[in-house]
């Protein structure tokens, strides 16, 4: 309140929490120049907000005052003059951050709600903002706390075995309670695995998903691209290998932030008829192509279709060796394709061009590669797109379905993993949150589980060693076990903010609970 009776002289202090219609004065300004002279805001409201119910733990007072830049800069000047020249304390810009860490250190916020918090901040999508909002609340918190607590419990049980193992008699025997503290990591490490995952594709909501086109030169890449961007981003030319370079370009579909590369056309010599030769330009830019491909999020194969009478039945369409290198090289388990027929525009009817797709689908050189259903294989026309009304719903041009079935796939790709054991009770909510898992948070669940899979190889190589499962707690080293557990739970509490999780009265306890 210093500060409040410095500017609001001989005034009544503020009622806490509620709006006060204060005069601000300057208090390096002396009574005898005058009371005008002193007058930094006539009618500025004050808010007067007492610990520990604030934001940060701490006292807070709110000035609100007129919005005109001297009158900020006055005010602002005023402030440091409130505190006497003599007092031990100072006044000071705040350094960025500084409040979010105050509110850390007085139990405000946890250290995944800050993490949240500059999350909200960034977010410039609205995948993006909903991922930061799941985040904010203590779900995760909780969660990482009760896996601190349950390995917590089991190190305390190998504890007690090592401690009173000669001397003392147990309601269950060493080889049952190796075996059930084992059965217990199982199940953790299983829903470790999974909000691992989940925080994996979580990140591609937070850096966006990156999504290559590939396609044989003249394919129609580029027009498609500046169709999705909705400028000219890229050049388009009937000439062959206009595009040498990567085009990057980032666009929001669907409220998930995408980055497009619009590659260089894929080919080889043996693909151009007459003299002409690839020049060294065109092979880098072939070269970056396949390698930004191969690390894609999403391919989408830009397929050129061509028939010479557009009423027939057949569908003519290749697709060049070097796009089926490509093919032939990516990663189900982590990259997804979708092909795109282009020039739709050469069918005669919608009726036609469903015949077609449906041929085209079951092209045979598309089978060995990825399954073509109709969730992943979309026609366009970038001729018609250009021709038609941005406001027209019938979609001529079947760009905005190609971008609805994009956003479906992004939804399937940024779906949260769920155990098996939660998945059959149908609650699943909870598992959601795991999208909002940072990476500091991923890398650190990473390292328990390279622990826990220590702690578990230690009791099973006993196990097998054995015979079977009277082995458990025989031979097995439970001093090391009980150490990979430590180191567990060390990197769920460095989570949390706790730092090292072995605290001797928590272990103790359940040391001497057995």
């Amino acid at each position: 309140m210093t500060v409040y009776r410095a500017l609001c002289p001989q005034t009544s202090p503020p009622k806490p929490r509620y709006a006060t219609l204060r005069t601000l004065f300057e208090p390096s300004v002396s009574l005898v120049d005058g009371q005008d002279e002193r007058v930094l805001d006539a009618n500025a409201l004050v808010f007067y907000y007492p610990a520990p119910g604030t934001a940060t733990g701490e006292d807070i007072l709110e000035l609100h005052v007129h919005g005109g830049t001297a009158v900020v800069k006055a005010v602002l000047a005023a402030i440091p003059e409130t505190i006497p020249k003599n007092a031990p304390q100072t006044i000071r810009y705040a350094e960025p951050g500084e409040f979010t860490r105050r509110a850390f250190y007085n139990n405000k916020l946890d250290l995944l709600q800050v993490e949240a918090l500059g999350d909200t901040l960034a977010a410039d999508t609205e995948q993006h903002r909903r991922l930061a909002v799941r985040g904010s609340s203590n779900v995760l918190a909780e969660r990482y706390e009760a896996w601190r607590q349950k390995l917590l419990y089991a190190r305390g049980e190998l504890e007690a075995l090592i401690d009173f193992s000669e001397d003392q008699h147990f309601d269950e025997p060493p080889a049952k309670l190796c075996a059930s503290v084992a059965k217990q990591v199982q199940q953790l490490k299983s829903q470790l695995q999974a909000n691992i995952e989940s925080a994996s594709r979580g990140e591609l909501l937070r850096n966006g998903i990156n999504i290559a086109l590939i396609g044989a030169p003249n394919a129609g890449k580029s027009s498609l691209l500046n169709q999705i961007v909705g400028r000219e981003a890229a050049i388009v030319s009937s000439e062959a290998g206009t595009t040498r370079d990567v085009v990057d370009v980032n666009v929001d579909i669907g409220g998930f932030y995408c980055r497009f590369g619009d590659l260089a056309g894929l080919r080889n010599q043996t693909q151009i008829s007459g003299t002409q030769q690839i020049g060294e330009i065109e092979k880098e830019g072939i070269r970056r192509a396949k390698e930004r491909a191969l690390k894609a999020d999403v391919i989408v194969v830009v397929l050129s279709a061509e028939a010479e009478n557009p009423a027939s039945s057949e569908i003519s369409v290749s697709i060049g060796s070097e796009v089926k290198e490509v093919l032939k090289q990516i990663d189900p388990g982590s990259q997804k394709v979708v092909c795109v027929l282009n020039k739709a525009d050469l069918f005669a009817s919608n009726a036609h061009l469903s015949n077609k797709r449906s041929k085209f689908r079951h092209h045979r050189a598309l089978r060995d590669f990825f399954d073509l259903s109709e969730t992943r294989l979309f026609a366009v026309s970038c001729t018609n797109a250009q021709a038609s009304n941005i406001d027209d719903k019938s979609d001529p041009s079947g760009i905005q379905t190609l971008l609805n079935g994009l956003t479906q796939l992004f939804g399937r790709m940024t779906a949260a993993v769920v155990p098996r054991e939660h998945d059959r009770t149908g609650n699943n909510s909870a598992w959601v949150e795991s999208l909002g898992a940072t990476e500091r948070q991923r890398l650190l669940l990473l390292q328990c589980l390279q622990h826990l899979e220590s702690f578990l190889g230690e009791v099973q190589d006993n196990d097998r060693n054995e015979g079977g499962a009277h082995g458990h707690g025989d031979d097995v080293d439970v001093v090391l076990a009980a150490e990979s557990l430590r180191f567990a739970a060390d990197c769920l509490a460095k989570i949390i903010g706790r730092g090292e999780s072995g605290d001797v009265e928590e272990v103790l306890g359940v040391v001497f609970e057995k």
